[in-house]
Parts: C-alpha cells; sequence; structure tokens
C-alpha cells in the first residue's frame, strides 16, 4: 500500500506532539481537518494509529510499526532539501548516558547549531540503549560496543575514571585518605546495578553511599557542592564542566576505564545531517585522544 508523503507527515508530527491540538497548532491545521486527515488514513489502513484521550494521544500497534519509516520518510525529506543547496535541515536525535549528555554532547549542540542553524538537535539522556533499527534515535553514543550487524560504530573513546570532588570537601579529608574515608555520591535505584556503583561497592567492604540519585546532574550538583565524591571519567575535551572539580590522589584499579562508542543505524549513516553530527564528536573525539597521548596522567 503506497501512503502519500504528506499523509504520513501529519501521522509524524501527531506521534511526536502527543496531541492533534498541539500538532494542529505546529502545522497551521484546524484541528478538525487534522483529525479528519488522520481518520481518513487510519480507515485506508484499516486500523487505527493513535489511541485517544483526554489528555493527549498515544500510538496503537500499527502506529508504532509505522512511526519508524515516518521518521526515516522526513530524514530523506530533509536530505532532499539540502541536495537542493538549503543547508541541512531536519531533527538529529542524540541518545547519550546521562554523563556524556550533560558534560559533552548539550554543551557542544551550540557549536552545531552555529554551523548549521537549520538542524534541530534532540538530546536523549538515559541509563537505557535505545534501539536505533526502530527509529528511537539516529545516532547513540552508548558504553558498550554494539553486535548488531546492521549497526555501524563511526568511532569510540576509551578514557579513566577516576574519583572526583570539590576544593571544599578535600580540604575536610584526612592528609592520607582511603576510598573508606570519603562520602560516596552514586546511584539511586532503578540504576543502583551500574558500573561505578558496583566498583566501589567491591572496593570497599560493606559499602554504603552518602547521597543517591537517578539523575547525574544531582549527583553532579551535590557533588559541586561538597555532598561526597564520585566516580566520573577523566575527560579531557573542551566542553568539560569537570574543571569545577579537583581529581583525588586514589588509585580505584588501572582497569577501570570508561569506554563511549558512536554508533548510527547503517540506513541513516549516509544522511547529511547525521554525518554533520557525526563530523562533529569525531573531532572531539581525536582531541580528547590527542590529550591523552600529551598528558596521559592529566585529569
Amino acid at each position: 500500500m503506497n501512503i502519500p508523503w504528506d499523509d504520513l507527515r501529519l501521522f509524524l508530527c501527531v506521534a511526536e506532539q502527543g496531541s492533534l491540538s498541539a500538532a494542529a497548532r505546529l502545522l497551521k491545521l484546524g484541528q478538525a481537518t487534522l483529525s479528519r486527515r488522520i481518520a481518513a488514513l487510519e480507515s485506508q489502513l484499516g486500523e487505527p494509529l493513535f489511541t485517544r484521550a483526554s489528555q493527549g494521544v498515544s500510538l496503537t500497534p500499527l502506529g508504532l510499526r509505522l512511526l519508524p519509516s515516518a521518521q526515516h520518510m522526513a530524514e530523506w525529506a530533509a536530505e532532499a532539501t539540502v541536495q537542493q543547496g538549503q543547508g541541512m535541515q531536519g531533527k538529529v536525535r542524540i541518545a547519550a548516558p546521562p554523563v556524556a549528555a550533560y558534560d559533552f554532547v548539550a554543551p557542544m549542540a551550540a557549536d552545531i547549531r552555529r554551523a548549521h542553524p537549520g538542524l534541530h538537535i534532540e538530546l536523549l539522556s538515559g541509563v537505557r540503549v535505545l534501539n536505533l533499527g526502530r527509529g528511537e534515535a539516529d545516532i547513540s553514543l552508548r558504553t558498550i560496543a554494539p553486535q548488531d550487524p546492521d549497526l555501524v560504530c563511526l568511532d569510540q573513546i576509551s578514557v579513566p575514571i577516576k574519583a572526583y570532588a570539590s576544593e571544599r570537601y578535600v580540604q575536610s579529608l584526612p592528609a592520607h585518605y582511603t576510598a573508606q574515608d570519603l562520602d560516596w555520591i552514586c546511584w539511586a535505584p532503578p540504576y543502583d546495578e551500574v558500573r561505578s556503583n558496583k566498583a566501589l561497592s567491591a572496593l570497599i567492604p560493606n559499602f554504603k553511599p552518602a547521597f543517591t540519585s537517578d539523575d547525574y546532574n544531582v549527583q553532579f550538583s551535590a557533588c559541586r557542592a561538597g555532598a561526597g565524591a564520585m566516580l566520573m571519567p577523566a575527560v579531557q575535551h573542551r566542553y568539560t564542566q569537570i574543571h569545577t572539580l579537583r581529581a583525588l590522589s586514589l588509585d580505584i584499579g588501572p582497569a577501570f576505564v570508561g569506554h563511549l562508542y558512536m554508533v548510527c543505524h547503517k540506513r541513516t549513516a549516509e544522511l547529511s545531517s547525521v554525518m554533520g553530527v557525526h563530523r562533529f564528536i569525531s573531532a572531539e573525539f581525536a582531541y580528547m585522544r590527542d590529550q591523552q597521548a600529551k598528558f596521559p596522567q592529566r585529569a
């Protein structure tokens, strides 16, 4: 069955906005007109695409199956615009773990937008690995190498993991402190089984954290305020905010190294919008590798 792109465009807008009224405002259509167009598409397909409720709409199983195709058609429509000489257009969704999202991708987005003002950067921060095959993201920064043959690893970086704390907190520590002397800031459920929590549990007998949160921003804020120490990648890129903290002289094991892989699906790897963002991230990965080679012991 051939579905016109204009109908898919309306479906995609409703799916992304979560309500007919919000989509109608964005599309500059009357809500009744949009509702009628969606109903006609559902009639053509023989099944509903959305479940309607007073607070908005949610996708049905058919809608969930159709969503990746609509997203990819939008990406290729944006690509056609680029080929017509109008510059990079459209949305690029970047999935990243909380540390990389906060300290790396979010501040980098300003430079990406200055270079490509037609791009809409959507940053999806979380511990869960999103499914690129289903179109949940265009680029994924993840800590585990991809195993799916349909995924492409565009670049990767490895950095040591170190303990960090505020200067004020460091001044309160004894002269020869150990890991057991520190108040540790960790992940709270449902993320309490992440690698950093497990590393501290293995390092410290009867380990109990002093402060926990399920939000990295909250953890970082608590650390800067002097609530304790936390394990973080010893990054050396140009956007990092880690310089507001001090690296502790603490041995947590030479094998504790963090890895970050930049991954995309092979069907979107050649999109100019994806390639544009890819080049920015790869340039910073190269800078980090260069800094590590020059200053291997620097935090």
